[in-house]
């Protein structure tokens, strides 16, 4: 096969979720034979056309601040998607399938109108689909998130969902549900088991972006509730002062440790395993990799089961699941600290999610969306 990827910001150069998923398949269909190019900001020193661990990145506009006051920037969405299509379209003949990440949606219609009348089909991750939820995102604007998701929806494509849930969400606006392909996001297991336990540790850790929709608030309450019991919070967000004072005004705020984003993500992984449960109280989750990140590294998971979070997907019976509330967050947390053990090795778990077996289902999807 010869792939092209499209996504406005290429990993490792910029770090996140989505744009690692073009990474760690893109280099594995490298590896076993296949042409791969990614078509994305330029990111990296160097030429803007280069060879990259097997891929060819191929930079179609400057690199640019992604983030205005916490928020996907939608000027630099709209930039990137009009400076995609012109060279995209010049290319595309050279390509068996383009494969377009859907956040933030405008290079998903950008790479529709590159492949218009042409055979290359399109094939298309969702990672989330937020449908209601932008009313809560944007306010007043919503409608435009909701009127630009459903666009993006409408488009002639070979939609991907990285879980069960979003592709439920995402058959609710658009494509129907039989059409939606199902490939988890993955993680490097052997990576992850290979790393030492950090000096200090925790009870629990949370890992993740400080905002609402993660619900922390709901978790510090919690920890509240268990004596002794310590807090490590990684990430930083704009909810970040509302929870320290939180902490405060609850008097647990020398067991509470808000940790920021550390400096590596080994450092990540490595007071993942110095820890004995990871939890979450998050309503939200598209996948949830930290939940399977903590499960193999050995953590008993906590999480809040609720039907906008694929945290019961991917956990199944190898952690627990909670109400998403203070009370059941706490007997849960009380639950799993007292050494009870989930019916499922976690570890084991976690395996059927190594980004070997994700490229496995990612490129059976893309031959069959080539062979339509």
């Amino acid at each position: 096969m010869n792939v092209a990827f499209v996504t406005n910001v290429v990993y490792p150069f910029v770090t996140g979720g989505a744009e690692k998923r073009v990474y760690e398949i893109g280099t594995r269909l490298a590896e076993r034979g296949h042409d791969v190019t990614v078509y994305g900001r330029h990111f990296w020193d160097g030429p803007r056309e280069m060879s990259y661990d097997g891929l060819q990145l191929r930079a179609v506009a400057e690199g640019r601040d992604i983030y205005t006051d916490d928020r996907r920037s939608i000027p630099e969405a709209i930039d990137f998607g009009a400076r995609l299509v012109g060279p995209l379209r010049r290319h595309v003949d050279d390509h068996d399938l383009v494969v377009a990440s859907v956040f933030p949606y405008f290079p998903v219609l950008a790479a529709a109108a590159a492949t218009w009348r042409r055979d290359t089909p399109l094939v298309t991750t969702w990672h989330e689909c937020w449908r209601e939820y932008w009313w809560e995102y944007l306010g007043y604007l919503g409608g435009a998130g909701i009127a630009v998701e459903r666009a993006a929806a409408a488009v002639p494509q070979h939609p991907v969902a990285v879980s069960g849930v979003t592709a439920d969400r995402l058959a609710g606006i658009g494509p129907a549900r039989e059409a939606i392909d199902v490939v988890h996001n993955g993680v490097d297991i052997e990576r992850i088991t290979g790393i030492d336990p950090a000096t200090e540790s925790f009870d629990v850790v949370f890992v993740g972006r400080l905002i609402e929709a993660k619900r922390v608030a709901r978790l510090v309450r919690a920890v509240a509730r268990l004596d002794g019991v310590t807090l490590g919070v990684i990430g930083d967000g704009p909810e970040r002062e509302r929870l320290e004072d939180l902490a405060s005004s609850l008097d647990i705020e020398d067991r509470v440790s808000f940790l920021g984003f550390l400096d590596e993500y080994d450092d990540v992984l490595a007071q993942l395993h110095a820890t004995e449960v990871f939890a979450t109280a998050s309503v939200r989750e598209g996948f949830g990799i930290t939940l399977v990140e903590a499960m193999a590294a050995g953590c008993t998971v906590v999480a809040a089961d609720h039907p906008n979070s694929a945290a019961a997907e991917v956990v199944g019976k190898a952690g627990f699941l909670t109400d998403p509330t203070v009370t059941g967050m706490a007997q849960t947390l009380r639950r799993a600290l007292d050494g009870d053990r989930p019916s499922e090795d976690p570890l084991v778990r976690a395996r059927s999610f190594d980004w070997e077996c994700v490229t496995d289902d990612a490129e059976a999807v893309y031959e069959r969306a080539i062979d339509e």
